[in-house]
């Protein structure tokens, strides 16, 4: 599902993004509701009618991971007017208007262009990720901003991804499936690892605490363990089942390669609360990429996860995601080397005629994977041990700006 297209230079991208010191510095202070690399993502990326549009594809597409990302960023900015415009558009294009407390139809995951010029669903499919984002993305905007519309939509969201994106699997239980439709084929399941970040299963689980969400993080964890035997997660996964039990096993459509994906799954791991009880252990299986790291300077584009072989160098995207994985093994070194990187955003431009290419414009995931990672280090948000978002303007500023 995702682009593969990547920008490296991306000069301007994350120039006043307000990158920490070091592992034990402070961040540099910042308003309260000032976040110059966020308003850089909504100015490039995020249309008047709240659709987010990925430029870097043919067909211009919006998706459904998209708008959640986006929804879960002005969030954390405390900017609930780009909220709004985000939810209206995706309620009215990829839920066909049926995203309410009373209704809800799980959001299409890809819109854009037609083959005929026209603009409009392009795959009808739901994504269980943007599924899981938007639901945390409405229950947090619920209890944040005080407002009980979202609390419900949010309830009605869960209920449908619990009855259909969820799947009972011989031998291990609940499993978050990558979608409702397609990722089941006879007795092997198709999985995504970087569809289950834990913070987010937390937060359900405190939510619906009769579903299935618990089960599902214990069970997620076996599946992150089981295929990264290297310590590199891979993009996709499956799950057979025999007679009364089941195995992991290289995902047979895919293989077994981590790449553009398998990225946010080092990322999740770097986010979670230090206090949860899945977070060491979680963390301490996905120690291949630190590993390789430590070893060439950079982390490769991909990864033959059952050999450990390593092919290309990953974008810049790549190095905001490892920050908080980084951070989170208090590795000095290699958070200095992933700040400096893209510190080097804020080099000017060369002048014209310099051998630059015309089509170095930033790119959608690259610059998701900045926000996430920088806006992490730079304290503008975390997750507490129960999945709860703890964005920085909560206290520091007023109540009456947090409901404008």
């Amino acid at each position: 599902m995702r682009a593969a297209v990547f920008s490296r230079p991306l000069r301007t991208a994350l120039a006043c993004a307000g990158l920490v010191v070091g592992m034990t510095g402070h961040a540099h202070a910042a308003t309260c509701d000032d976040w110059s690399a966020y308003r850089a993502f909504v100015s490039r990326f995020v249309q008047q009618d709240g659709r987010v549009v990925d430029f870097s594809t043919p067909t211009q597409q919006t998706t459904s991971e998209g708008q959640s990302y986006g929804m879960f960023f002005a969030l954390v900015a405390n900017d609930r007017a780009t909220f709004e415009r985000l939810l209206r558009w995706t309620r009215a294009n990829l839920s066909a208007g049926r995203f309410d407390g009373e209704d809800v139809k799980l959001p299409s995951w890809q819109w854009g262009k037609k083959p005929d010029g026209s603009y409009g669903v392009l795959d009808p499919n739901s994504a269980a990720d943007s599924d899981l984002w938007i639901a945390y993305d409405l229950f947090e905007a619920g209890r944040l901003w005080h407002e009980p519309a979202y609390t419900k939509l949010a309830y009605a969201l869960v209920t449908q991804i619990e009855k259909q994106e969820v799947a009972d699997l011989r031998g291990l239980g609940p499993m978050l499936l990558p979608g409702p439709q397609g990722f089941r084929n006879g007795n092997t399941t198709r999985l995504n690892p970087s569809y289950l970040p834990l913070p987010l299963i937390r937060a359900m689980a405190a939510q619906s605490p009769n579903g299935p969400w618990a089960r599902i993080a214990d069970n997620a964890f076996k599946l992150i363990k089981t295929t990264a035997p290297l310590g590199f997660s891979p993009d996709w996964a499956a799950y057979r089942e025999s007679s009364g039990d089941g195995q992991f096993i290289v995902d047979p459509q895919k293989g077994d390669v981590g790449s553009y994906d398998a990225i946010r799954v080092y990322l999740w791991a770097g986010l979670t609360a230090p206090a949860d009880p899945l977070a060491k252990p979680w963390l301490a299986a996905l120690h291949g990429m630190r590993d390789r790291i430590a070893q060439t300077g950079v982390p490769p584009e991909k990864v033959a996860t059952t050999t450990g072989n390593a092919t290309g160098e990953g974008p810049i995207g790549f190095w905001g995601a490892l920050l908080p994985y980084f951070r989170a093994f208090r590795d000095t070194r290699a958070a200095g080397l992933a700040q400096t990187h893209l510190a080097s955003l804020a080099a000017p431009a060369p002048a014209p005629g310099a051998g630059q290419s015309t089509q170095n414009q930033p790119v959608y995931y690259d610059e998701v994977l900045m926000l996430f990672g920088t806006g992490s280090a730079d304290g503008r948000y975390r997750f507490d041990e129960n999945g709860r978002l703890v964005p920085r303007w909560e206290n520091t500023c007023q109540s009456a700006n947090a409901r404008s």
